[in-house]
């Protein structure tokens, strides 16, 4: 009787794994994950899954087609196609039955959205988020698109699961076209040539990009308006090395724009992340922390070229706004804010013209007036706030003293925060991004050397320490993700060179040597494991990484300066700072392997385009060295000089270029180039006429 009980036992025993194994290849997966976008989509009825190989292996042993969904928690239709769709119980069945489905955050994994993402710009032109691919049980697409209504997608998934069954070859032959034609995007190409600088080319380069601009609100032109910080951060530097009184305007005519409309939140600081409208006038509502922190950066430049108060008052709120609602106690930043809150889109942000008088009271006129509330509604029959006058505008119309009409103002906008913060927020994607921490990094070391504000710096240091201490392992190898004190994922190419650049700005502003060596060593890191001998360029993922079907560079500038771009500026300033000649020839391979691209595509190569300039001007290596560095350097920071590297500190320090320039108790500033110098000055005054074209 024992041997049946001990059989029966293990035969229950066995069903019950069985259930088990099943319910684990069949429910939903994302509960175990730790980005908020995989786990809005956690209880889901479809049995989403994680980017995982063995979610991939099972897939192939069972023969499946793969439904890959792509996007990130601050997306707007990636909620509406998950909630007329993904929560959909028949939606549901019909894709657990016939496919393995895989949710994944762009933003943790940029890897695999570039290379779908690449599937969807060669078969419609076109892409964007959520982005929907059908791929083969080996991850080769067959199929790729945006946002569908729940019918469509109905149509879509039993199409593709139908011709699967029947003409599997059809498909097969269909995803190694596809698969071929990923691979050949954004191919370097090595140039034998030696890049040699041409004033014509940049000049015939920046009339057609400046053809681009739309001279009325600025921006590129466009029914919507994207930001773009690299293409008028390279705006600006020609604007340095060759003034224009007609690109100062555009210039001025950009930075005002975005200011003041819509785009901006006039009540609580920070930038939305585009307007659907030529105008800037109505944002697509999401936040994201890659635009502040450039958009800091940008409007940083700006103040310090044209002295605009507009500039600096947005940079001041900017980073109030991050530090508010970004910022982690840790140091690290997060990543976005939602667009949407209890399901609508803007709720958060939108006022109708009863509520404003309701709250307001006899103070709306003057609010009213600066911000335009007098028609019908810029956002279906509600108010996104711009302004539309300033106040002394204001008080020439209604004939009032100034400070009487700024006051009403203050009072109004404090009215309607204090009111917009009893609302339901929307919801922080709270996971941090090293790649985009350095970025936040550098907009903060750029506002503190324009402002002189040493909290920024403070700030920079606390990111700075943040990603040293979480983020870097022992061996240089860099983690990309951060949350809940826990990394999963690798770096990529983009977490590097932005950390490099954010430690080489930290030196520059510190004089502080530990974090140049950190972005030395994390150069020598990445030329290990991710560059490609044959170009000089660096593949996106590194040797280390999960390996995908084709293995990509990231080359063109975007929202974003591209991860290659990037690094061949680390090279560039490593190779200044530390005398590396072979560091500089490579940037300058890079920059040439490039040259095609941005001669055709200059406002996609806006960062490879700067960089050109770069080394087709003189650059100055400014050293100070003595007790009074710090005062020297901080005076000559403020001043919007992209010709030129700070190094120094009050002893001589380790770099070759300050070697024999410590003299008694004096300090002196030494101007150099190509690691010969002039005569020492104490003036900053003079230091800065000399540096000035």
């Amino acid at each position: 009787m024992k041997f049946y009980s001990i059989l029966i036992s293990f035969l229950l025993l066995s069903c019950t794994n069985l259930q088990d194994q099943k319910h684990a290849s069949t429910s939903n997966g994302l509960i175990y994950e730790s980005s908020p976008y995989l786990l809005q989509h956690a209880h889901n009825p479809v049995n989403w899954q994680p980017w995982k190989d063995s979610v991939l292996e099972q897939a192939e042993q069972q023969d499946k087609l793969l439904i890959i969904s792509i996007g990130y928690a601050a997306c707007h239709w990636c909620h509406v196609m998950e909630q007329e769709s993904f929560e959909d119980s028949l939606v549901a069945v019909k894709m657990n039955d016939s496919y393995f489905s895989i949710k994944v955050d762009r933003e943790e994994r940029p890897d695999i959205d570039q290379v779908y993402m690449n599937a969807a710009q060669l078969l419609n032109g076109e892409g964007g988020w959520p982005l929907n691919i059908i791929a083969l049980p080996d991850g080769k697409p067959v199929f790729a698109g945006t946002y569908f209504p729940k019918e469509k997608w109905i149509k879509v998934i039993e199409y593709f699961s139908e011709l699967y069954e029947k003409e599997p070859q059809r498909l097969i032959t269909q995803a190694e076209k596809i698969t071929q034609g990923i691979n050949e995007i954004e191919q370097p190409t090595f140039n034998s040539e030696k890049v040699i600088f041409n004033d014509s080319l940049l000049a015939d380069i920046n009339t057609r990009v400046l053809s681009q601009i739309d001279i009325i609100n600025g921006g590129k032109k466009g029914q919507q308006k994207f930001p773009m910080p690299s293409l008028f951060e390279y705006l600006l530097t020609q604007d340095f090395y060759q003034p224009d009184s007609k690109l100062e305007t555009l210039m001025k005519t950009t930075l005002e724009a975005m200011a003041i409309g819509g785009i901006y939140d006039h009540l609580g600081g920070g930038f939305s992340r585009y307007s659907v409208d030529e105008r800037w006038e109505v944002p697509h509502f999401e936040k994201m922390l890659y635009d502040n922190a450039q958009l800091i950066s940008l409007y940083s430049h700006a103040y310090q070229k044209y002295h605009d108060p507009l500039y600096k008052e947005v940079v001041k709120e900017t980073i109030a706004f991050c530090n508010q609602e970004l910022r982690d106690e840790s140091g690290a930043y997060y990543s976005s804010i939602d667009a949407d809150s209890e399901g609508v889109e803007g709720k958060y942000y939108v006022w109708s013209e009863h509520e404003i008088d309701s709250l307001l009271g006899e103070e709306a006129l003057f609010f009213k007036s600066m911000y335009g509330i007098h028609n019908e509604g810029n956002f279906e029959g509600k108010y996104v706030l711009n302004k539309k006058m300033t106040a002394e505008e204001v008080a020439e119309l209604y004939q009032k003293e100034l400070h009487l009409v700024k006051r009403s103002i203050t009072i109004s906008e404090q009215l309607l925060r204090v009111h917009r913060n009893k609302r339901v927020k929307p919801k922080v994607d709270d996971k941090s991004l090293t790649s985009w921490n350095a970025l936040m990094m550098i907009g903060l070391l750029d506002a503190y050397a324009t402002l002189g504000d040493s909290t920024y710096l403070d700030d920079a240091i606390k990111t700075a320490n943040y990603i040293q201490r979480h983020q870097i392992k022992s061996e240089g190898e860099i983690q990309r993700n951060f949350k809940d004190g826990k990394s999963s994922i690798h770096g990529f190419l983009d977490d590097y060179a932005f950390t490099a650049l954010a430690f080489i700005k930290l030196y520059e502003n510190t004089f502080d040597e530990f974090w140049l060596y950190k972005a030395n060593a994390i150069k020598e890191y990445v030329n290990l494991h991710f560059r490609d001998k044959n170009s000089q360029m660096y593949y996106y993922t590194s040797d280390q990484n999960q390996e995908l079907i084709v293995r990509k560079m990231d080359l063109s500038d975007n929202v974003i300066p591209s991860s290659n771009s990037a690094m061949a500026n680390v090279l560039l300033l490593l190779g200044q700072y530390l005398y590396l000649d072979e560091d500089v020839l490579q940037a300058k391979q890079m920059i040439a392997n490039s040259k095609n691209d941005f001669s055709a595509y200059p406002a996609f190569y806006s960062n490879w385009l700067r960089l050109y300039s770069l080394i087709g001007h003189t650059q100055y290596e400014v050293a100070i060295v003595g007790p009074k560095a710090e005062e020297k350097r901080v005076e000559i920071a403020k001043h919007y000089l992209p010709n030129k590297i700070l190094l120094g500190g009050k002893d001589e320090g380790s770099l070759k270029l300050l070697k024999g320039k410590s003299m008694e108790d004096r300090t002196y500033i030494f101007i150099c180039k190509d690691k010969s110098c002039r005569l020492p000055l104490t003036s900053t005054f003079e230091t800065l006429k000399q540096l000035k074209l």
